[in-house]
């Protein structure tokens, strides 16, 4: 218990520390072997850093050190903020050198180690974050550990668990014993004996249960800093159109109009940032992720398709634009993110410098239109930040500016698209935030779907196109001759087996890309993708996959990720892919594996819904009608081109303009005709050949 209690009161750090400053490049270690952009940002730290490899693991052990495992992200701006404190210092780096194995990690590249120690730190602090330090026995046992630490902190922590290790280890593998059957109970799922049994009083009562934490004033959850979650409003979207709840469709798009109308949307540039500091969406944490952004276009498209609210088309427009333009590479794949640091005017870095404006220095640009600009973007009280900085941010919608300034919609619209040229070209000569240009599978896949959503709903074919490119680059680069697929890429190397949410978020974009293309190539590699995932990754015990391959190097604890978060759980997005895939292929274990994992997880649904939100979409797949709509004749595109302009969540489309032997599709070719065939469970009501008859039987 002293030990315990001794590890507790190193861990009470809470405190900020100043911006950083470019780094000096004096020294270099074994990370400037690396591709990783956040690992290659510190191979010139005096500290002796290693990669987490069994090279790395093996010395610890054969040199009987602690491993000292730092975990962060390329765009972390607290990450940096403890490498120029501590890391760049050559008198922490002599501690850090002297008794420890220090090893780097990219969490985005490793998010299977990053899970495992978060877990340990959460266990041993009650909370987690980035930058995440833990303190590990030489096996990987981890004892010790927190997230940001003042480098007098550091320094005096770092100097007691050396002592403690030299004096009296054998309290310290005692800790560690216990700390790790704690970390591997934390994310395994036992087996739900009871008979799976889903019903809509069961959503119903979870999501008034969870409206009680809605705020009704700025939209979002009642609490800052807010995130976005767009799985969260993507299925209260969803809720709220199949319930017919008035209330909450008001909230929900009340919620979607602030985050477009807060400074947490790149008003200039396109894009959002990570989240919003404040209850209001107004300062954002300015980093701007792959992941955040794919899910937002999706949302907003769905959005739009049930409103036509022309705001959500613009955000899904700008928001593409700045995909294109800041985050793709030349060959189709994507780049991770944008730091949410860069240069001020000083020559220092600052969090959100190449964002912010002051209002001189808009008066001076824009001239006469300033009080047109500062009226829309909020110049004033409402809209400043600190040290005179303001971060632009709608507070009005433009009919209101339109009447109060008597202008003309399309007077708006020039001055709008004038403001934004001029702005984002005064802007990109200022320095630029550093890009995290590494390319991750899962990342890829979500941003693919992105593309595939705002196409089915928008119809541009410059959508579909750079949907298609993004898919064939994963296939050419990211999947391996025996089935597999690898997680990271950069400069033509793909070095890390791929994890269950590269598998799960290919297949749901594979499959998108499938009912958008009638390509039956996707679907079946889609298949094949899954069949790997039970090879690989399922666990007969509990009826859900680990996050890591059976081929992986064992870590100290295998992991099944099944909350949803700012990303939807690997787990629940392959329950949707199997229950999508079951009605593909007629396939009863994929329907019955997605109904196990589904029951796994239900007992924890109420308590806490906004982790579970992938989930319960799904379990409105089985409280209402699913359709399945065949489409089969030479017309089979136009024809799924004129459905999808219907918000119909509760489907899928299986077609081909030829005779195909798809289960949804055998023995249903007619030459000369196309039929639109409305089924549930491979019932089927007679075929039509008209697009809206099919509509009103799905919505009957």
């Amino acid at each position: 218990m002293k030990l315990q209690l001794f590890l507790f009161l190193l861990l009470l750090t809470n405190c900020k520390g100043q911006n950083p400053k470019p780094m000096e490049h004096q020294y270099t270690n074994d990370l400037i072997n690396e591709t990783s952009p956040y690992l290659l940002q510190h191979a010139h730290n005096p500290v002796n850093w290693h990669a987490w490899n069994q090279e790395t693991l093996n010395k610890a052990k054969a040199e009987n050190k602690l491993l000292l495992i730092s975990v962060g992200y390329a765009a972390c701006h607290w990450c940096h903020v403890m490498e120029h404190e501590s890391f760049e210092d050559t008198l922490v780096a002599q501690v850090m050198n002297q008794h420890f194995m220090n090893v780097k990690v990219d969490r985005e590249e490793r998010p299977d180690i990053d899970q495992v120690y978060m877990n340990a730190v959460q266990l041993m602090t009650g909370g987690g974050g980035w930058p995440m330090n833990v303190i590990a026995l030489p096996n990987g046992k981890p004892f010790w550990g927190g997230t940001y630490f003042r480098k007098e902190q550091w320094i005096s922590a770092l100097n007691q668990i050396a002592e403690l290790y030299d004096k009296t280890p054998e309290k310290i593998y005692e800790y560690a014993d216990k700390l790790e059957q704690g970390i591997k109970s934390m994310d395994m799922v036992s087996m739900n004996s009871d008979k799976p049994f889903f019903e809509l009083k069961f959503v119903e009562e979870t999501t008034e249960n969870w409206s009680k934490q809605f705020d009704y004033q700025y939209g979002g959850t009642n609490r800052a800093p807010k995130f976005m979650m767009p799985n969260n409003y993507h299925f209260l979207l969803r809720y709220a159109y199949q319930s017919s709840d008035k209330k909450l469709q008001d909230y929900v798009n009340f919620t979607l109009t602030k985050m477009a109308y807060g400074g947490v949307f790149d008003h200039i540039g396109g894009g959002f940032s990570r989240y919003s500091v404040d209850t209001k969406w107004h300062v954002p944490h300015f980093e701007k992720m792959l992941y955040d952004n794919a899910q937002l276009v999706s949302l907003y498209a769905d959005a739009y398709l049930i409103t036509k609210n022309p705001l959500y088309k613009e955000v899904v427009t700008h928001t593409l634009n700045y995909i294109e333009r800041d985050m793709t590479t030349d060959n189709g794949a994507f780049y991770s993110s944008l730091d949410a640091d860069s240069f001020n005017n000083e020559g220092t870095l600052e969090e959100g410098a190449f964002y912010v404006w002051q209002k001189e220095e808009l008066k001076t640009i824009l001239k006469g239109d300033f009080e047109l600009f500062s009226d829309y973007y909020n110049i004033n009280a409402y809209g400043s930040w600190e040290h005179n900085n303001y971060v632009l941010i709608r507070k009005e919608d433009d009919a209101k500016i339109i009447k109060k300034h008597q202008i003309t919609d399309e007077q708006l619209a020039e001055k709008k698209q004038c403001w934004k040229e001029t702005l984002i070209a005064i802007r990109n000569k200022k320095p630029k935030p550093r890009l995290d240009d590494k390319t991750l599978t899962s990342w890829n896949a979500l941003m693919l779907k992105g593309y595939l959503d705002a196409y089915r709903v928008f119809e541009e074919k410059i959508y579909l196109d750079k949907a298609e490119k993004n898919a064939h680059f994963i296939m050419n680069n990211q999947l391996r001759e025996d089935g597999g697929l690898n997680h990271n890429y950069k400069i033509g190397k793909s070095n890390i087996n791929g994890y269950l949410e590269d598998y799960a978020t290919t297949i749901d974009a594979f499959l998108a890309l499938y009912e958008n293309t009638l390509n039956d190539a996707w679907l079946f590699t889609a298949r094949d993708l899954t069949n790997y995932c039970f090879d690989h990754f399922f666990d007969d015990s509990s009826g859900m996959f680990f996050f890591t391959s059976n081929e992986d190097e064992a870590l100290v604890s295998r992991n099944i990720e099944y909350r949803d978060n700012v990303i939807p759980a690997s787990n629940s997005i392959m329950a949707k892919n199997l229950f999508k895939l079951s009605h593909y292929f007629d396939n009863e274990h994929f329907r019955k594996t997605s109904i196990t994992m589904l029951n796994n997880v239900k007992p924890e649904i109420k308590e806490y819904p906004s982790g579970y939100s992938n989930w319960l979409d799904l379990m409105l797949n089985f409280t209402h009608s699913f359709y399945e709509v065949a489409i089969i004749g030479k017309d089979a595109s136009a024809k799924i081109s004129e459905l999808n302009k219907t918000y119909i969540p509760n489907k899928l489309i299986a077609g081909s303009t030829s005779d195909n032997n798809l289960p949804l599709l055998k023995n249903r070719y007619t030459p000369n005709e196309t039929l639109i065939y409305v089924c549930v469970n491979n019932a089927c009501q007679l075929p039509v050949s008209n697009v809206d008859n099919a509509v009103k039987l799905l919505n009957p």
